[in-house]
């Protein structure tokens, strides 16, 4: 369950990986805030000011992956933990259908 990174330059490797866990955390937030525009809890105000924050963060997230060539590495480090979410997801599962 390892999160391979480029051994050849690790500073973009880990930037790589910062922004990807950025992503994740972003991802996150898009979700939850879907959640409480459905549910109403939001004034238009905050659904705009919402929106807005959101969109510049994936445009300056945009940049960053592009001004440094790491989208790709990027994608691929999403992936890989996507991977290790759902093992461990997968182990939790099976420890509570064992018990």
């Amino acid at each position: 369950m390892n999160v391979k990174i480029n051994e050849d330059n690790p500073g973009n490797g880990l930037l790589g990986l910062v922004i990807a866990v950025v992503e994740v955390i972003v991802d996150t937030l898009k979700l939850q805030a879907v959640r409480r525009m459905e549910s109403g809890k939001l004034t238009e105000d905050e659904i705009e000011r919402l929106g807005t924050a959101l969109m510049k963060l994936d445009e300056t997230l945009g940049e960053l992956k592009e001004s440094n060539n790491i989208t790709e590495a990027v994608e691929r480090i999403k992936n890989q933990l996507d991977d290790v979410a759902n093992s461990l997801v997968a182990e939790e599962t099976e420890a509570v259908e064992i018990a």
